[in-house]
């Protein structure tokens, strides 16, 4: 593909994240301008509609503007007052309402996401970030089709499918679109523009285009390959703790083998699988741990397990896909 492709393509994903956002954002506008007029409108109305004593209805002179203005705001207030009973707001981390207490017992205490691998959105190229509920959801299916042998397109439309329920045509067109984007390559992922909105607010074919990107990138940080020509790999994964740093190689020389190395921020466990045959080490202090698969010849698939009890109960699974 050349060059000027690719720019077009570009350009085509970045105007999909961004064209629709200003068409939105001009009808909300008129829309809460509506709803202003109309309750100016039904202000002066209901202050229009009071009868004077003896039955004669009231008219305003212009010095009685203020007056309708007070009443205006009485009524604008009235009604925010109920739209915020009805519908309480919620913070960024919040689904429904929760109750929290006056103070913390334990001064060491601290709230943090219900799943310490999600930090890692932060180091996504998105445009805007995704809610904590949708990314758990995209984490939780990436992690359950990473090892999966279908083709990347095909992997990303099952990923996000079960968020946009009977548009599997648009999804096969956005997902070719991400795919053959210049976005592949880290530097050009700085072009990605920016949305001033948040993701519930965005165009369901936009809300697709994110959920894409974002799975994109996630597959790609759990997916490691290694070869004899390029032997060794490395990940960072941030956690709610700190940094997960891993390195995989492929030593030929002497033992032939599969060495995994990482630096956990916490006590944890690594577990490396391959067809039957697994390897397991446990640290019980943060630091360097390393665990290692002794082999005559690379495997199709290795899986690699980091497990850190002190954040999460479920593990971050790793595939390493060594190619010849």
């Amino acid at each position: 593909m050349n060059s000027d492709s690719e720019s077009l393509q570009s350009q085509c994903l970045g105007w999909l994240l961004t064209d629709d956002v200003k068409n939105t954002e001009q009808s909300v506008e008129c829309e809460e301008n509506d709803g202003v007029k109309n309750l100016y409108n039904e202000a002066t109305a209901s202050k229009s509609s009071e009868p004077k004593l003896g039955g004669t209805p009231q008219t305003f002179q212009l010095g009685e503007i203020p007056t309708v203005q007070d009443r205006f705001q009485a009524v604008l207030k009235h009604r925010l007052q109920i739209q915020a009973q009805d519908h309480p707001p919620l913070f960024p981390w919040e689904t429904q309402l929760i109750e929290y207490p006056d103070f913390v017992d334990e001064p060491s205490m601290t709230l943090v996401p219900t799943w310490g691998w999600m930090v890692q959105q932060s180091k996504l190229k998105l445009p805007c970030p995704l809610p904590e509920r949708v990314f758990q959801q995209l984490l939780e299916q990436c992690q359950a089709l990473v090892t999966s042998s279908v083709p990347l397109g095909a992997k990303l439309v099952q990923v996000v499918e079960n968020f946009f329920p009977n548009e599997s045509q648009a999804l096969n067109d956005i997902a070719g679109l991400v795919l053959r984007s210049t976005y592949r390559s880290a530097s050009t992922l700085e072009t990605i523009p920016n949305i001033q909105s948040d993701y519930s607010d965005l165009q369901l074919r936009q809300q697709m285009a994110l959920s894409l990107m974002a799975a994109k990138q996630l597959l790609e940080n759990l997916t490691l390959p290694l070869s004899v020509t390029d032997p060794v790999v490395e990940r960072q994964w941030l956690t709610t703790v700190g940094n997960l740093n891993i390195r995989v190689e492929y030593q030929s020389v002497g033992v032939t083998k599969l060495l995994v190395q990482a630096e956990l921020p916490v006590k944890g466990t690594l577990t490396l699988r391959t067809s039957g045959t697994l390897a397991m080490a446990t640290s019980s202090t943060p630091g360097y741990l390393s665990v290692e698969l002794g082999c005559e010849q690379l495997n199709p698939t290795y899986t690699l397990e980091v497990e850190f009890p002190e954040i999460d109960e479920q593990p971050l699974l790793f595939v390493i896909n060594p190619t010849v």
